[in-house]
């Protein structure tokens, strides 16, 4: 797999520094820092480095992780122009200016998690036409400029999550077509602007969780076409609309729908869906599901703390449980003299499933 193949290369790491090292003499590894290969690997990781290290052009990954460098200089790697691998995780960086990576043409991973960073200026990505891994989770970052990311026209993993972001608008993945992953969970995001993202439609993971949407983002969402794991959960949602996830039905086979407080879905909301087998709708207010919702494909589905209402609304649930290897928690919360029952131990749906099989029966002649 091309993410895994590439991911061999190094670990994560963090860039930015205030100034720079002289670039040491041919065949030199830098000062505080030990090399291997012929100095294609360059580790200086924990080494209390204030400035960032000059290093020749046969260097493919630099780890500059824990060192306290601050900010990235123009022209920091304008002699490192092999770079295929570089780390800059837990550096204290603020900040990534205009041109910060100019030169980097051949870089492939750029790690910048769990700094401060709360700017990225316009053109700070400028030459990383090859990057195809971006971890920038574990920052600030309240806001992304419209096109930032558009030099990218091979990011393929977007890693966000756990900053400040509040809302995404149209054109901020402007250029990045081949983005596949896109991880957003637990920013703030209140909304995504409708075509905010019209330029990924080729996402195949999305995560959402823990963010502040207190409505389905319908309208943002529509043009995706082949997503196969989306995360909502911990977003306060009351219900999901009708045709929520019609447009990449067809493909999506992980949907985690937790700790939403979700009281109901639209009776169309699984409209659509033909392939999901994870379905996490846990921790939620739920009484019932939505007819559109087909039990066939699925093979993992939690629903533990729900108040479940054991009528004949749930036997295609029930029915699901007696033919499944698999049993979930759900406890009957009514009517009455069903509540404290589990759903797969209820006789509620006796009935339920003899007036099944007149209908059917009834139904030949």
């Amino acid at each position: 797999m091309r993410c895994v193949s590439r991911l061999l290369l190094g670990t994560c790491l963090l860039v930015l520094g205030p100034a720079v090292q002289g670039a040491p003499s041919p065949g030199q590894c830098p000062s505080l820092c030990h090399c291997h290969g012929d100095l294609q690997h360059v580790i200086c990781d924990s080494v209390g480095l204030k400035r960032i290290p000059r290093v020749s052009e046969a260097t493919r990954l630099l780890n500059l992780q824990r060192n306290s460098l601050g900010a990235i200089p123009t022209g920091a790697f304008s002699d490192s122009k092999g770079l295929v691998s570089l780390h800059m995780q837990h550096c204290q960086l603020r900040e990534i200016g205009s041109n910060a990576f100019k030169g980097l043409k051949k870089l492939v991973y750029l790690y910048l998690s769990n700094n401060q960073i709360s700017s990225i200026k316009p053109g700070a990505f400028e030459d990383l036409a090859q990057l195809t891994y971006l971890h920038l989770d574990g920052n600030q970052i309240a806001e992304l400029s419209k096109g930032i990311f558009s030099p990218m026209i091979n990011l393929f993993v977007l890693q966000l999550d756990n900053n400040k972001l509040r809302e995404l608008r149209p054109g901020t993945f402007a250029g990045a077509r081949d983005l596949r992953w896109l991880h957003l969970s637990g920013n703030e995001l209140s909304t995504l602007q409708p075509g905010s993202l019209d330029e990924v439609e080729n996402l195949a993971v999305l995560h959402l969780d823990g963010n502040r949407m207190s409505s389905y983002p319908a309208a943002a969402m529509s043009k995706l076409r082949v997503v196969e794991e989306l995360t909502l959960g911990g977003n306060p949602m009351r219900t999901v609309p009708d045709n929520a996830f019609q447009s990449f039905g067809r493909y999506v086979e992980k949907l985690h729908l937790d700790s939403m407080g979700l009281e109901k879905f639209s009776d169309g909301a699984f409209t659509g869906v033909t392939a999901v087998k994870s379905l996490h709708l846990d921790n939620n207010k739920l009484r019932s599901l939505p007819k559109s919702l087909e039990f066939t494909t699925i093979t993992n589905l939690t629903l533990s703390n729900n108040p479940w209402s054991c009528t004949c609304q749930l036997a295609p649930l029930r029915r699901w449980m007696d033919s499944s290897r698999t049993r979930p928690d759900a406890m009957c919360a009514s009517p009455p003299a069903q509540k404290g029952k589990q759903v797969r131990d209820s006789p509620a749906f006796s009935g339920c499933r003899v007036k099944a099989k007149k209908a059917k029966k009834g139904s030949r002649h």
